[in-house]
């Protein structure tokens, strides 16, 4: 990117690696990566009052309305002074509209959306692949980074577990519902012509490689 005031958007259903390889693209290139729970949890411990709103929320288990997130992505534009990569905003496209109004009046400008792209069957099989020690909270995946010892977590040897979010028909569910709020806003970009799509099946190594060769200029 040229400019130092431009946003990409990071799209991508649950499992296509946005969090991998978004967070290393952004590093290689000096650009900052903000991944909106990462945003929630730092405006909660900075106690900003954003941060208070969001907070009265989660601590009743509630989903953190747009309004609140509006002003979360709005603090970041206003204290950045370097690309930025937006990964989980916007998920709807009344949020992409309001990130628009947000990034000409602050004097941004949403250079591209880039969506990594996979099939169902792929994500149920990575997903569901995940596991968790319930003690120490470390994370494996049974194809992609699996404890040495079967079901047994490397760092503290207790058994792991999988999580009800990971397993094959709640992930299905998870992707009914990514699919009605995200493919609106997949459209909205398309039509700017601003779209880029980099398919995310295969090695970590393979699907990145394909993102760094993503011309954004």
């Amino acid at each position: 990117m040229s400019g130092q005031r431009e946003v990409i958007v990071l799209l991508g259903p649950p499992g296509a690696g946005k969090g991998t390889h978004g967070q290393r693209w952004a590093e290689e290139n000096g650009w900052r990566y903000a991944a909106t729970g990462d945003l929630l949890r730092e405006a909660v411990q900075r106690q900003t009052p954003i941060g208070v709103q969001a907070k009265a929320y989660m601590e009743k288990g509630l989903l953190v309305p747009d309004e609140v997130m509006h002003g979360i992505v709005e603090e970041v534009l206003q204290s950045s002074d370097r690309p930025l990569l937006l990964d989980g905003y916007p998920r709807t496209l009344a949020q992409a509209q309001v990130l628009d109004e947000m990034t000409q009046r602050l004097g941004w400008k949403v250079k591209a959306a880039v969506l990594l792209t996979l099939s169902d069957d792929e994500i149920v099989e990575r997903l569901s692949s995940r596991r968790v020690c319930p003690n120490c909270q470390a994370i494996y995946n049974l194809k992609s980074k699996p404890p040495r010892n079967d079901e047994i977590c490397d760092e503290c040897e207790t058994k792991l577990i999988q999580r009800d979010d990971d397993k094959p028909e709640v992930i299905r569910k998870r992707l009914a519902v990514y699919r009605e709020q995200t493919a609106p806003v997949v459209d909205y970009y398309q039509a700017k012509g601003i779209l880029v799509e980099v398919c995310s099946s295969g090695e970590p190594e393979e699907v990145y490689g394909r993102l760094k060769k993503v011309t954004l200029s």
